[in-house]
């Protein structure tokens, strides 16, 4: 068992702020998940995290705009559902609709803004928790196998790994939800023109509001690439104040 003074020592730790990364570290962490991106093998596995975050930014909404969630499925091709209950029009449902593709950029975003504070702990941790409560509402087993993974995967470099590993674990995963929120909206519009997503969010939207669903993707995309850049800028703040730059 962990010690009284253990325990303090990593409370410590999970709300102190970790020492500033080396500048290298965030470019090559922001080069990788680059990778990841753009290849389509590693994008393949990876982009079930952004699914993840995707039906999360569904689900949250669902909940703050009191919508009943009837839960969450998660599908081995990196597709998802969100199931809720309550007006099929207005409001709660537009934004509800409207979370999912812009959420992995905007968690990536807040994401960023810890790490900015060099909270790298308490990132990885609150990462954790999200998981854990998303994880009652799953509703399939390759659901809850994959947030379980993820998940143990998270807890494991929180607990168990050094700073150093900490800081490249957690800025390759803001980087890459940062720059893989907005692969999904390009995939989104190019088999929206092919016909093969007539019930897409966008086409949803388009039927609840005078906008035709374009207008939904280029908003998705707006939004996407100013939280990627706002990322950017405050995951390579210190790079910049050392070059003499200002944000």
């Amino acid at each position: 068992m962990m010690s009284i003074d253990g325990l303090g020592e990593k409370w410590d730790t999970l709300f102190g702020a970790q020492p500033d990364p080396p500048p290298l570290l965030v470019l090559i962490t922001a080069a990788v998940a680059l990778v990841v991106v753009s290849t389509r093998l590693p994008w393949r596995i990876a982009r079930n995290a952004i699914t993840i975050a995707h039906e999360g930014g569904h689900a949250l909404v669902a909940l703050l705009t009191g919508r009943k969630l009837r839960g969450i499925r998660l599908h081995s091709d990196t597709s998802g559902l969100t199931l809720s209950a309550g007006r099929p029009t207005g409001p709660g449902m537009i934004l509800t609709l409207l979370a999912g593709y812009v959420a992995p950029p905007l968690v990536g975003l807040a994401g960023a803004w810890l790490l900015g504070g060099n909270r790298i702990t308490l990132l990885l941790w609150v990462a954790v928790a999200l998981l854990l409560a998303m994880l009652v509402l799953i509703r399939n087993a390759f659901g809850v196998v994959s947030l379980l993974v993820t998940g143990a995967l998270v807890l494991a470099v929180s607990w168990y790994a050094t700073p150093q590993v900490q800081a490249a674990f957690a800025y390759t995963g803001v980087w890459f939800l940062l720059l893989g929120g907005v692969r999904p909206v390009v995939e989104l519009q190019r088999l929206r023109s092919r016909g093969r997503m007539p019930a897409s969010d966008a086409d949803q939207l388009a039927g609840l509001t005078p906008f035709p669903a374009f207008f939904w993707v280029v908003l998705f995309a707006l939004v996407n690439l100013a939280a990627l850049v706002a990322g950017a800028l405050l995951l390579t703040g210190s790079i910049l104040t050392d070059a003499g730059l200002t944000l």
